[in-house]
């Protein structure tokens, strides 16, 4: 996948691949940051970019992702993602690109990394240049990490290596040191969304649903599953209409119990913990629509209705009020309180 088809971390990628093309950028990297927001891909875009056969320039020249910088000497280059290099990088059958991942025991050992590192001793085989990618860098063993050490403080001049990680901190403070760590940020809620809609076959509810409660991962929004977000959800929205306008004891306790159904098999626990970081998402959000704040900030955008019907019963200090009993009655159900007292408990102070 080119850089320009990436979703989200526009600022980085456009540092990377200038610097790619400049010929400036470190051989040794760390791509770090949570799990599931584009760090593997942007480093397979890289391996594209330095290998690809016919190199494309934006349309009229003004930048892959925007103006070109003034006084920039480099063209706004990105590989074309259509040549037979770029997919046989793609596929992950090019001789010069390696793909290192943990094997079954969930570590990546020494003799992975051997033969990597004896591979980029010799001049690439196919392409300008060779790129081992170390996929889930944190789970290599003391021993490899020793490995690498020389390599990554003088690797081949037509060699880069890069370290995919979301927990860089694991890794052995000489090879932190060896290498330029480039750190990416949870994406937007839109941006998992779009994401969901175009490469998964979200609808856009399913999408948004998902979105608002997978912490800015394409790859959390996924494996929570569609349901499961857009139920919690529902719920969520259920017990915030229900207490809204009334301070009917009996219509608090029925949105309690809304609550705290479970919905395919899954534990009352995992089940209100979902639904309470869904209830979460939608104060914060009441929270953005109060304070006037750019509303592509919304986690739950398709909700925009519903959000502000809330608002003529939520003022500030009711949303953050409600936000912070949220946040208690999480950490009373990771101590183990009783799933239903929790749920009765936040449906009568919100």
């Amino acid at each position: 996948m080119p850089f320009r088809s990436i979703t989200g971390h526009r600022q980085l990628l456009e540092l990377i691949a200038r610097a790619s093309i400049r010929g400036t950028l470190p051989p040794s990297l760390i791509f770090a940051g949570p799990e599931g927001v584009g760090k593997r891909t942007a480093a397979v875009a890289l391996a594209q970019l330095m290998n690809c056969l016919a190199l494309v320039e934006s349309p009229g020249s003004v930048g892959l992702f925007g103006a070109s910088e003034p006084g920039s000497d480099a063209p706004a280059l990105d590989s074309c993602g259509e040549c037979a290099a770029c997919k046989r990088i793609a596929r992950g059958v090019h001789a010069d690109v390696l793909l290192i991942a943990p094997g079954e025991n969930g570590a990546i050992l020494i003799d992975q990394v051997r033969d990597a590192i004896e591979r980029t001793a010799y001049r690439p085989f196919e392409g300008r240049r060779r790129v081992v990618i170390i996929d889930g860098a944190d789970v290599l063993n003391a021993q490899a990490q020793n490995a690498l050490l020389k390599t990554l403080e003088e690797p081949p001049a037509t060699s880069c290596f890069v370290l995919v990680t979301s927990r860089p901190d694991v890794l052995l403070p000489t090879v932190r040191s060896r290498c330029q760590c480039l750190r990416f940020g949870r994406l937007a809620p839109a941006d998992v969304a779009a994401v969901l809609v175009r490469e998964h076959q979200y609808s856009e509810t399913d999408a948004h649903a998902a979105a608002a409660l997978s912490d800015g991962s394409i790859g959390l929004a996924i494996e929570g599953g569609t349901e499961a977000f857009a139920d919690a959800r529902e719920a969520a929205t259920g017990l915030l209409e229900r207490v809204a306008v009334s301070d009917d004891p009996r219509r608090r306790l029925e949105g309690a119990k809304a609550l705290a159904v479970t919905g395919s098999g899954r534990s009352d626990r995992e089940e209100l913990a979902r639904q309470l970081h869904a209830l979460s998402s939608i104060l914060r959000d009441l929270g953005v629509l109060l304070s006037r704040a750019d509303e592509r900030c919304l986690a739950n955008a398709d909700l925009q209705p519903v959000l502000r019907r809330l608002l003529k019963s939520f003022d500030g200090e009711r949303a953050i009020r409600a936000f912070s009993a949220v946040d208690r009655a999480l950490l009373a159900l990771e101590r183990n309180a009783s799933p239903k007292i929790v749920a009765d408990w936040v449906a009568f102070q919100i």
